[in-house]
């Protein structure tokens, strides 16, 4: 199948709902002069990749970090691996270390933090489809956590769901 027939069956990934989102958590960054970084792991670069099309985003999105399997979260990112070998890698606490990871590998003043399951089936440990852990702190405080269960719907939703839930995160904790 062609791109072009791709994005007739899908539609455009990154729509305007997504980046005027992306708008309005960035305009709180340029405010307050903080940049972010995020750890995804079910969004796999989303957040970041919709946060990169707001103008100026250079100025205050240092980047991402796509830790996408336990291995990676603790490599990149230093999450415990007895941890993620009892508690797998959708929770609070995983939550936190990829907060508290991002910060430590990046220059940023605030970091944020998506780790979940979006399907189409459950994760090797069992977390079902929707449940997602968002995590969001500025460097030298406590980050705030949010736990979502969208419930069983297609992976495409749940991205989308996921994106939007972490920019309104990164929007009120980036004005704390």
């Amino acid at each position: 199948m062609g791109a072009q027939a791709a994005e007739e069956r899908s539609g455009p990934c990154i729509d305007a709902d997504l980046i005027d989102r992306a708008e309005s958590a960035m305009a709180v960054l340029k405010r307050r002069r903080r940049s972010v970084v995020t750890a995804e792991s079910c969004t796999a670069g989303l957040v970041c990749a919709v946060l990169s099309h707001v103008e100026d985003a250079s100025k205050f999105l240092q980047g991402s970090f796509v830790t996408y399997t336990k291995a990676n979260k603790s490599q990149a990112l230093s999450v415990d691996p007895a941890l993620l070998a009892r508690q797998g890698s959708v929770n609070e606490a995983v939550a936190r270390q990829l907060v508290a990871g991002a910060l430590a590998h990046s220059p940023a003043d605030i970091a944020l933090a998506v780790s979940g399951v979006l399907g189409p089936s459950p994760d090797e440990d069992g977390n079902p489809v929707g449940l997602v852990y968002f995590g969001c702190g500025l460097r030298g405080t406590e980050p705030r956590i949010l736990r979502r269960d969208y419930g069983k719907r297609p992976p495409d939703l749940l991205r989308r769901y996921a994106v939007m839930d972490a920019l309104a995160l990164l929007e009120e904790e980036a004005g704390a």
